[in-house]
């Protein structure tokens, strides 16, 4: 069966595909290691090593801008792609100051107000009170550490501009994104969308950026549409 590789967001780990590690328990699985390097192509290059010969990738948010590098620079090992809750365009200037203030916080004051300062963006606005949701995601961060937290930030701040790309995207595509994501808001996924050709948009509604695990039967419902797929077109 074909492999799937896995690559979660910023701060996140294997728990942000849990609900989809289990209904695709029945082939090989892969869930990328992003927290060693703080270059979105260096972290690329070390999944390239690590995973099969050829598979299924999906990303989610910096997993996204992972899959992206693997697509310009290895395009032949991946059978079809799925972009979750991902932005195709560098940071702008003032994303770049946040981020290099939330790494300044870090350093001088620790990590640990860090994922409850990030956690209302993180989800629905419904979801911002839930207090599960919060300690899933308190947990993910806890895990990933302040260190790993810095290099993944310097990363995502040293990222290019994928736009250009994604015309050149042959692959079964799935580009996927909650109504009510504020970090990588559904317009940057009909961008996407509008640039591979062929691919299919799915906007999961009262869903946040987080969509594995807020929305978890629509989002696998979709993947497992994804996964049996020759062409994925929808309208534009």
């Amino acid at each position: 069966m074909e492999p799937i590789v896995f690559i979660p967001g910023l701060l996140c780990t294997e728990i942000l595909f849990a609900p989809q590690i289990v209904a695709f328990a029945d082939r090989p699985l892969l869930v990328a290691d992003h927290r060693q390097h703080d270059s979105i192509a260096a972290i690329a290059a070390s999944i390239l090593e690590n995973a099969q010969e050829r598979f299924a990738l999906v990303g989610l948010s910096m997993g996204g801008y992972i899959a992206m590098e693997i697509m310009r620079v290895a395009p032949e090992r991946v059978s079809r792609l799925a972009l979750l809750d991902t932005n195709p365009r560098p940071d702008t200037p003032d994303q770049i100051k946040r981020r290099e203030f939330l790494i300044k916080l870090t350093e001088k004051k620790g990590f640990t107000k860090i994922p409850h300062l990030l956690y209302p963006g993180f989800v629905h606005a419904d979801l911002e009170n839930d207090e599960a949701m919060k300690a899933t995601v308190v947990e993910m961060a806890n895990e990933t550490g302040a260190e790993a937290f810095i290099r993944q930030m310097k990363a995502v701040i040293g990222r290019i501009d994928s736009r250009p790309g994604l015309p050149d995207i042959t692959c079964p595509t799935l580009v996927l994104v909650g109504d009510g994501d504020t970090l990588t808001p559904p317009d940057l996924s009909r961008e996407i969308h509008a640039g591979i050709p062929d691919s299919r948009l799915a906007i999961i509604e009262g869903c946040g950026h987080l969509a594995t695990l807020e929305a978890p039967d629509a989002v696998t419902a979709e993947l497992k549409r994804w996964i049996g797929s020759t062409s994925m077109h929808s309208p534009r």
